[in-house]
């Protein structure tokens, strides 16, 4: 008797088993010094698998998961596939106040936590009455029986960071994560794996592994994304391939990667932000024997959008054209919309956010956007974020990038202050370059002139330590900026 049932083969469960079965002892993931095959991720997963059956959770449940970057997690979310349960991984900096208002909204069947959050999970669960298990369960070692498994099924929840409010649970499907990880597998170099700088939390963690597991090709995790880390980390296993936004990349390229053996390295990725063409520079410099791709996606799309190496400088500015099975288009108003076979499925009961982010199957990014004659998309900004300001609408990335050429600049945000006279004031917020000294406004205005028109220049200036970003992506919490510079 065929011991699980499956409606379709685009399935998480069945992608693992494959590699295990193809490649047992090749190397799935690592961490630090410690390493998993995937014959003992398979076997791993059918006990943790085993024993949440007994624990009562069946197909179509959620499991939350707290914790830090772990193989233990890796081995949960191969387990959860297994028997169909909902892998929902809750951010590991959060507190037990902010993770309460996920938990209640997530309605999980069960609640387990990494050694590094037992005790922060033990509150959660007194405080939001979740089923908690101390300790993760274990069974047998053999597969699961009588399991019923289609690849329409939801298998994961990623809670979106949200600016403001409760974030938003992310479904996506077994088929929607194969696919969307299949088109990476068959574009990306082979060799020794891939390093992973994503928190296991985090959309694009698991995105870069399904990838490489797709290929029965390992992935290496890092605890922390520091440059140091992640080189080492690149140097140690002769990885294939590096994904790094542009934040990090910097913080690399300041490092130096010359000091680190990168022979093997193949791919020196980037994506998820806004990537200056000087930046590209930098790294074609100082990896000249690689390939660079800039990846354009989001958690509910996908990485939908790809802008090639050969293309980095002939299209300096831009994100790419659309992966093969996606459609781009942008609305009158300029948004960028996405069709694919791997969009989400909706929000997590949710159904007036899911109504407005897909309609007629499209998923609206809110995002702006311009398309060239060629197809390629080039981003101006989001929806919510462009400033209008004495009847004049300014995107703030157009602003950024003037500004970011300035040799006081190290970062800038631009946002919209409210203001009584001009609605909303034109405001760039600045971390100055180390040495260097702040600029006065005039001159920033000043090195403006001539590239950017009169009303998209600044009328403020905040200097500040640091830029508050994502956790995850690096990308700028721009509200949470014009929230505090509200309050001075």
């Amino acid at each position: 008797m065929e011991r699980v049932r499956y409606c379709g083969v685009l399935h998480i469960a069945s992608m693992l088993g494959n590699a295990a079965r193809m490649s047992p002892r090749s190397i799935a993931a690592t961490l630090d010094d410690d390493a998993l095959t995937f014959g003992e991720l398979d076997e791993q997963a059918n006990r943790i698998a085993n024993g949440l059956r007994g624990a009562g959770v069946g197909r179509g449940d959620r499991v939350l998961w707290w914790g830090d970057t772990s193989l233990e997690a890796v081995v949960v979310f191969a387990a959860l596939a297994k028997i169909g349960g909902v892998f929902a991984p809750l951010n590991a900096r959060s507190s037990v106040d902010e993770v309460a208002v996920v938990a209640e909204y997530a309605r999980p069947r069960l609640l387990l936590c990494g050694q590094s959050h037992v005790d922060a999970g033990a509150a959660l669960a007194v405080r939001v009455d979740v089923p908690y298990s101390a300790e993760i369960p274990a069974g047998r070692p053999s597969a699961p029986n009588g399991v019923e498994l289609d690849e329409r099924d939801p298998h994961v929840i990623f809670f979106t960071s949200g600016s403001t409010g409760r974030p938003k649970g992310v479904v996506l499907s077994h088929r929607a994560n194969w696919v969307r990880t299949y088109v990476g597998a068959t574009t990306t170099a082979g060799g020794a794996g891939t390093v992973c700088m994503f928190p296991l939390f985090h959309m694009a963690g698991w995105t870069i592994a399904m990838g490489a597991w797709q290929g029965r090709r390992p992935v290496h995790f890092v605890r922390t994304p520091d440059a140091e880390t992640l080189l080492h980390t690149a140097a140690r296993h002769r990885a294939a391939r590096l994904y790094c936004i542009p934040a990090v990349w910097s913080r690399l390229l300041e490092h130096g990667v010359d000091r680190y053996d990168l022979g093997a390295l193949e791919e020196a990725d980037t994506g998820t932000s806004a990537t200056p063409p000087e930046l590209l520079r930098a790294i074609k410099d100082a990896l000249p024997r690689t390939r660079t791709r800039v990846f354009y996606g989001s958690t509910e799309a996908g990485p939908g959008v790809q802008l090639g190496d050969a293309d980095l400088f002939r299209k300096a500015g831009s994100v790419g054209v659309a992966q093969p099975g996606v459609e781009v288009r942008l609305t009158s108003e300029g948004e960028v919309i996405m069709r694919s076979p791997f969009l989400m499925d909706g929000y997590f009961d949710d159904p007036a956010a899911t109504a407005d982010a897909l309609r007629d199957g499209w998923y609206h990014t809110g995002d702006l956007g311009a398309l060239d004659d060629e197809g390629y998309l080039s981003i101006i900004g989001r929806a919510r974020d462009v400033i209008r300001t004495g009847g004049e609408t300014v995107a703030p990335t157009e602003v950024e990038q003037v500004l970011a050429a300035h040799p006081s600049v190290a970062e800038v945000a631009v946002v919209g202050v409210p203001d009584p006279q001009w609605g909303e004031v034109v405001t760039a917020v600045v971390v100055v370059r180390a040495g260097g000294a702040a600029p006065e406004i005039d001159a920033l205005r000043e090195f403006c002139a001539g590239r950017l028109a009169p009303f998209k220049q600044p009328r403020r200036l905040a200097v500040v330590d640091a830029l508050p970003r994502t956790a995850a992506t690096g990308q700028i919490q721009r509200t949470l900026l014009v929230e505090r510079l509200q309050l001075h």
